[in-house]
């Protein structure tokens, strides 16, 4: 009679060389996504924070490649530049639910509870605040739109 024997180290080092490559997988992927929500982390965290250099510590961007044209990269800075003065000159009460609200994505419930202020109240100030933003930013969208 033959005895059929296992041979252990082939198939541990098999999922061995597995589980390698799903943690790169999954390395490559925290990376790209990183890279994608960098910037967005950044404009969060100094609209909060109203510090550059605290917002650079807590988001920690990552560099994205630029756009296409240089064109393209100008009207974005430009744009950035008045949505961050835009955003800076929101009262913090709107500033704060606005950000939670679209930035962040937290619902309206969370937001309140975060708070401390009822549903309505949150709601109201995430309409005040997107009007008044919209407002301080429509000469400046139908400017870039219409290069």
């Amino acid at each position: 009679m033959q005895e059929l024997v296992l041979n252990q180290p082939v198939s541990t080092a098999r999922s061995e060389l597995v589980r390698e490559a799903a943690q790169a997988d999954a390395r490559r992927e925290f990376e790209e996504r990183l890279a994608e929500c960098g910037q967005l982390a950044f404009r969060v965290a100094r609209a909060v924070l109203r510090n550059t250099a605290d917002a650079e510590d807590v988001a920690q961007p990552a560099h994205l490649p630029p756009p296409a044209t240089v064109e393209d990269v100008a009207a974005s800075k430009q744009f950035q530049g008045h949505l961050e003065r835009a955003l800076e000159e929101l009262p913090e009460k709107l500033r704060l639910v606005l950000l939670l609200s679209a930035m962040e994505g937290h619902t309206i419930d969370e937001i309140a509870s975060m708070v401390g202020v009822p549903l309505g109240t949150v709601k109201s100030r995430i309409f005040i605040a997107r009007k008044k933003l919209a407002e301080k930013l429509r000469c400046y969208a139908n400017t870039i739109r219409t290069r």
